[in-house]
């Protein structure tokens, strides 16, 4: 999957918005929430390649790093909760979306319990 693959796939996510908050860095791009701006994507370059860092439970981001070359613990951010997933690497497509879907879920605004 490609950056421009990854970002349109983004683009279809009714409650996200994309930008580029980076002074100094137009190539960057935050993937938000909507309505809370909480991220849940962040897409850059690493040592010259396209990655995208996304949220995952701790156990699952141990799983998917020993299943694929391509998903590493996460540059720049907390590295038991974020994983940095490579774009164009062993990692299918398929894959990364499901692993987008999951981190907008992670993110997202938890339901408030009815008493």
């Amino acid at each position: 999957m490609t950056k421009n693959e990854y970002l349109e796939f983004c683009g279809t996510i009714a409650a996200a918005v994309s930008d580029t908050p980076f002074e100094d860095d137009a190539e960057s791009v935050v993937i938000r929430h909507r309505d809370t701006r909480k991220w849940f994507a962040l897409v850059m370059k690493l040592n010259g390649k396209d990655i995208v860092n996304l949220k995952c439970e701790p156990m699952e981001a141990d799983f998917l790093r020993s299943a694929y070359e391509g998903v590493i613990p996460a540059y720049h951010m907390n590295k038991v909760h974020w994983n940095t997933v490579f774009l164009e690497s062993d990692v299918p497509g398929e894959e990364i979306r499901r692993m987008t879907e999951n981190s907008f879920e992670l993110t997202s605004k938890k339901k408030q319990r009815k008493l």
